[in-house]
């Protein structure tokens, strides 16, 4: 099988499997063109984008196209953004990670700086990736025809939080969230460190 033929049954497993998850949910995909320069990093980037429904209350938008760009025996990764709103930034967003992934290759406990807000106002100006905690073990894991990509969670974090992490470690800092109780999703979350 030729890989664009791999990446596109891959492609349409995630995006079967994200739809599967979410039933409820009104689901769009869109072709995300990374532009000039960079559109071979991930040529057939798609982003999903999920309404509020009954698994959650809050958007979703995830990556389809990221497991072909640094999969390893047929398994890869696709991200996962949660957002208060619907708007095309978070879409830029995961591009940016896939971008990114595509020659840094992520997986937990990685971070990435924006570079900004990632909303006006918020304090939040990286993105870590985690486990999909929101929405558990079953989205995370996504079976594909000749492997499986693990759907991780970018999660905007404060450089602070950042800081703390690299002294203290994940585990102390995810616990720290736990603590606190963020609401992910909230934009102006303080930050816990």
């Amino acid at each position: 099988m030729i890989e664009s033929e791999r990446s596109r049954r891959a492609m349409a497993s995630v995006e079967a499997h994200v739809r599967g998850f979410f039933t409820g949910h009104v689901i769009t995909v869109d072709d995300y063109d990374l532009g000039p320069g960079r559109r071979d990093a991930v040529p057939a980037l798609k982003i999903l984008t999920v309404s509020p429904g009954p698994r959650a209350d809050s958007w979703a938008y995830v990556t389809a196209g990221c497991w072909s760009t640094a999969e390893t025996d047929g398994h890869g990764l696709e991200f996962l953004l949660t957002a208060p709103v619907r708007d095309e930034r978070f879409a830029d967003l995961l591009a940016m990670t896939a971008y990114y992934h595509a020659h840094h290759h992520l997986d937990v406990q990685h971070s990435l700086p924006v570079g900004e807000p990632w909303l006006p106002g918020s304090h939040c100006d990286h993105l870590l990736i985690s486990l999909p905690y929101l929405h558990g073990p079953d989205l995370e894991r996504c079976p594909l025809p000749d492997g499986h990509a693990r759907i991780l969670w970018v999660l905007p974090v404060t450089a602070a939080e950042m800081a703390y992490r690299r002294e203290h470690g994940h585990e102390a800092l995810e616990q720290l969230f736990d603590e606190h109780a963020i609401v992910p999703t909230d934009p102006r979350r303080p930050s816990v460190a």
